[in-house]
């Protein structure tokens, strides 16, 4: 098992055996999640962990790519995630990396349609500089405008590096192709005009800024060798004065898609290449809908299952084909994925994938393999929380959806009460052709699918 010894294995598993045995409530995180709220609005989130000396500090801004309503100024989420370690007056760029360096810390972030994480993990003696660190920056962020423009043009060549791939080129299509009025019309990245007009946006940069950067929209994800009652601590001598902002972007809702679309990108480059993107749900810990569609697309588009085994294996028509759902805060997409070897097999392909998924409408899936994948998924998760860095990271996720961490128990919760019933039930209602955006690399002048 790659990456993991045997006894870390045991550990966990025993872990998970002894909540069962003690009568538990069978939460997938089998440690406490302690949560407080600042009367300020900051969210803070400490899950004590036996790591002695090791404490991960994670700070989730619940501001993304969606919340970028405005025309002409996209890709400033993303943008400042980049920002942000330029510096402050007390800490400037270099005295920051110093300081990191002091507490062998390491530090990073990044940023999705949804929010933008920024983290580290070190010393946990350490946790008093940690909260000093990131307080500072996040409530005393200052650049000049040469830096501002310093920092745009790098963003511009990260997009130009990121857009010579013909992958990224469709998938920022599909997006544009797939939403008409949702802010998941534009990538992470943002628009490429609203790219090349960024170092003329400095005064805005410091808008958003205002905006955005408040604790009524941050999270405080503590993991390790921590107390509740330290980092509470902590969070009030660095964050308690922290103000409160106002402002709240009305994010447009998406119009009901009427027929199929498509978008194609003739490149003779690469070997041909399709995505099958359906209209799918938002997440929502409280409804089956997210959990039925991922034990779907685990059964029928992984590489243990019948489609696989027929186009790659037996016929060997594609490279690979693969599936899932996008877990995000509005309703996005169902994305069906497979590399061709011949242009010519691409209808054949996309046919073979809609009588897969006609099939699970009208049998459903196999009861005995519904039970082993719900299995597979609980346990290959319990495989992952092994560390302070992947339980924090693991519940950021679930906090960008919700707010709530403790939506990682209840979303696995639901995982075990997925029926047969319910397969059948998503795939009628998620998989039809008014949902359906068809995306393509080929050599030829249109994608050649119907």
């Amino acid at each position: 098992m790659k990456g993991k010894s045997l006894i870390a294995v045991f550990f966990i598993l025993a872990a998970f055996s002894n909540l069962t045995i003690a009568g538990s409530n069978d939460n997938i995180l089998p440690y406490p999640i302690h949560q407080e709220r600042l009367e300020n609005g900051l969210n803070v989130v400490t899950v004590p962990f036996d790591s002695p000396g090791i404490a991960s500090f994670y700070i989730v801004v619940r501001v993304g790519a969606r919340n970028e309503v405005e025309e002409g100024v996209t890709g400033f989420a993303h943008f400042f995630e980049h920002m942000m370690f330029r510096g402050t007056d007390k800490y400037p760029k270099k005295k920051y990396q110093a300081a990191l360096k002091s507490i062998g810390a390491s530090a990073n972030a990044n940023t999705s349609q949804d929010r933008t994480v920024y983290h580290m993990t070190g010393n946990a003696n350490k946790l008093d500089l940690m909260f000093e660190l990131e307080a500072d920056r996040f409530q005393n962020l200052n650049y000049s405008e040469p830096d501002f423009k310093v920092e745009a043009g790098a963003v511009k060549g990260e997009y130009t590096k990121n857009n010579a791939s013909p992958y990224s080129q469709l998938f920022e299509n599909l997006q544009n192709t797939a939403f008409d009025e949702h802010t998941y019309k534009h990538t992470t990245m943002g628009f490429f005009d609203d790219i090349v007009d960024m170092p003329n946006q400095y005064e805005y940069s410091k808008e958003f800024y205002d905006r955005y950067y408040r604790p009524e929209y941050c999270t405080i994800v503590v993991v390790g060798d921590a107390s509740h009652e330290k980092v509470m601590e902590l969070t009030k001598k660095y964050f308690g004065n922290w103000e409160r902002g106002s402002y709240v972007s009305e994010v447009p809702t998406e119009p009901k898609q009427t027929e199929t679309r498509y978008t194609h990108l003739k490149n003779g480059s690469i070997p041909p290449f399709m995505m099958l993107a359906f209209k799918g749900p938002a997440f929502n810990d409280k409804e089956i809908d997210m959990p039925a569609l991922d034990v779907l697309s685990t059964i029928v588009f992984s590489s243990t299952g019948d489609l696989y085994k027929k186009l790659v294996l037996e016929e060997r028509k594609v490279r690979f084909i693969g599936g899932g759902a996008f877990d995000s805060r509005d309703p996005n997409m169902f994305n069906i994925q497979a590399s061709l070897i011949n242009v010519e097999d691409i209808q054949y392909v996309k046919d073979e994938v809609m009588k897969a998924i006609e099939k699970v409408k009208k049998e459903g899936v196999d009861a005995e393999t519904l039970v082993r994948t719900k299995s597979n998924l609980k346990y290959s998760f319990a495989m992952r929380i092994d560390s302070p860095d992947n339980i924090a990271n693991s519940l950021a996720h679930y906090i960008q959806l919700t707010g709530d961490p403790e939506s990682l128990n209840r979303i696995y919760k639901l995982y075990e009460k997925v029926s047969v019933d319910d397969i059948k039930m998503v795939a009628e209602k998620y998989f039809v052709p008014t949902g359906l955006t068809i995306a393509t690399i080929s050599p030829l002048e249109t994608g050649g699918v119907k």
